[in-house]
C-alpha cells in the first residue's frame, strides 16, 4: 500500500501527519510525503512550531499512478494554502478522477471544496467547515468517521485529532480492499 500525503510547507497539525504515517507503516506500507515544493515541510502542535518533516516528491513530480491512496491531514494553514495551489488541487482531485480512496482529517476538506469534489458526498470535518461543505453540494454530518461510498472512489473524513485511532483504522481498511 504506497499511500501518499498531501501537504502545504507548512501549517500541517503535526499528529495528523505522524499518527496516519507511522499507521501506514505498522500496516506495512509506504507513506510519500508530497509538498508544493522541495525541502522539508513545518508542522504545528496547534499554533507552536513541531517538527520538520523532509519532503519525498512535489506534486509537479507526482502522478496518481504511483499511488494506492492519498491522505490529507488538517491544520487550518496547511488546506488553506493547498487549496491556492493549483497543482494540490488537481494532484487531489485527480484521485477521485482514478477511482482511488482518499482520506482527509480536520481542516483538510478545504481543499476537497476547491477541487469540487464533494458535491453529493458526504463527509465529517473540523465543524467549522459545515458550511463550506455544504455550500460545495455536499453533506456535511458531525461523526468520528464519515466513509462515503457515494461517488467514483471512497472518501473517508474525520474530525479532530481526538478522532486520529478510528480514522486511522477506516483509512486503511479502505485503502487495503
Amino acid at each position: 500500500m504506497r499511500t501518499a500525503f498531501l501537504m502545504a510547507t507548512e501549517g500541517t497539525e503535526r499528529v495528523e501527519l505522524t499518527e496516519p504515517w507511522q499507521a501506514v507503516l505498522d500496516a506495512g506500507g509506504e507513506p510519500v510525503l508530497i509538498s508544493t515544493r522541495p525541502g522539508t515541510v513545518q508542522t504545528f502542535d496547534h499554533l507552536d512550531k513541531a517538527d520538520t518533516f523532509p519532503v519525498d516528491a512535489t506534486v509537479a513530480d507526482s502522478s496518481v499512478d504511483g499511488f494506492d491512496g492519498l491522505v490529507l491531514p488538517g491544520g487550518v494553514a496547511n488546506p488553506d494554502a493547498l487549496r491556492l495551489d493549483a497543482g494540490a488541487v488537481a494532484f487531489a482531485k485527480s484521485f477521485f478522477d482514478a477511482g482511488k480512496p482518499v482520506a482527509a482529517i480536520c481542516h483538510a476538506p478545504w481543499t476537497l471544496v476547491e477541487a469540487d469534489v464533494v458535491r453529493g458526498r458526504t463527509l465529517t470535518s473540523w465543524p467549522s467547515l459545515r458550511t463550506d461543505i455544504r455550500n460545495a453540494g455536499g453533506t456535511w454530518v458531525d461523526k468520528q468517521v464519515q466513509i462515503c461510498t457515494d461517488g467514483p472512489n471512497t472518501l473517508v473524513s474525520s474530525r479532530m485529532p481526538d478522532d486520529l485511532k478510528a480514522f486511522n483504522s477506516a483509512f486503511l481498511d479502505v485503502f487495503d480492499s
